[in-house]
């Protein structure tokens, strides 16, 4: 049986969602397998902060669990106590292997009749017989790292993991995908008795080299020549999907930020953030011809730090 989920990732019962995140990142940190190759215990219980974490962010199983209905791997806990003497009542070993229920002298019999249809008692495939086997134990759950290119991310691009099998998943992103995002994918972890384990892929959204995430939104640092500033113009402008056409209005500086509507992340509500596309004028250096224009300039005085007051 796993370890109480709490002690594994050491937060308080009553830990909030906050804390449970944080103090799962710290601990995968710190035990992924990719920064433990040559230890396996790392490995092994870097399966244990994730399956902690993934029951107590489960606020159905949470509850379950806090309440003792189910185990800290997530199986059903049992119902009565078992092993007590003939004046308690509960369960005793019976004949076929399995359980019998013993009524501490009483007629239950009426009860189980009512709750099972008259199978309460030992024998006929009914609840006693069957209330001792056991379920076969999955395989254990394969932890997988993906490297997911900032555009991909950006646009939810399918991905593909190859497991150590030369098997094969092909994944699909969720919208408001960030770096830590994890997702488990059903039976596609190591193969067990009782089936597969999950396959709990974390996610690690790479940088890129002129896109930057704020949120849902992108932001960009667009150079402009200073005739484009000055005059205006259209110009191309690379997005996460493809390169658009944006207009520099008249007389724009440095610093200016123009918005392109949906160009963003997905957002997990629906719809998509924006691009921000910052612009950033290039002055030309050792330009002869700009140098004697600008000193013949009427404007050249201007004092732009006016509304600062120096």
């Amino acid at each position: 049986m796993a370890a109480d989920p709490y002690t594994t990732l050491g937060v308080a019962r009553g830990a909030d969602e906050a804390a449970i995140k944080k103090a799962y990142r710290k601990l995968a940190k710190e035990l992924h397998p990719d920064r433990n190759k040559d230890n396996p215990k790392a490995a092994e219980k870097f399966s244990q902060v994730t399956a902690a974490y993934d029951l107590l962010t489960d606020k159905d199983k949470r509850a379950r669990f806090d309440r003792g209905e189910i185990d800290a791997d997530g199986n059903p806990t049992m119902p009565f106590g078992y092993g007590g003497g003939a004046q308690q009542g509960g369960f005793r070993a019976g004949p076929g292997g399995g359980f019998e229920f013993t009524d501490g002298g009483g007629d239950f019999s009426d009860l189980f009749e009512g709750l099972f249809g008259g199978r309460g008692r030992q024998g006929g495939g009914g609840f006693a017989s069957g209330f001792g086997k056991r379920q076969s134990p999955k395989g254990a759950n394969a932890a997988y790292r993906l490297a997911v290119p900032f555009v991909d991310a950006a646009t939810l691009a399918p991905q593909r993991i190859t497991r150590a099998d030369g098997k094969t998943i092909d994944l699909k992103l969720p919208a408001g995908v960030e770096t830590g995002t994890q997702m488990r994918l059903a039976g596609k972890g190591e193969p067990g008795p009782g089936g597969a384990g999950d396959a709990i892929i974390t996610i690690e959204v790479q940088p890129h080299r002129f896109f930057v995430r704020d949120g849902d939104d992108i932001r960009l640092d667009l150079p402009i020549s200073l005739s484009e500033a000055v005059l205006g113009a259209s110009v191309r402008v690379p997005t996460a999907d493809k390169a658009v056409m944006l207009t520099i209005p008249k007389g724009s500086s440095s610093g200016k930020v123009l918005r392109l509507k949906g160009k963003g992340f997905h957002k997990k509500g629906g719809g998509r953030g924006d691009q921000l596309v910052t612009l950033m004028v290039d002055v030309p250096v050792d330009d002869d011809a700009l140098v004697e224009f600008v000193q013949g300039w009427p404007g050249k005085d201007r004092n732009p730090r006016g509304n600062l007051g120096v």
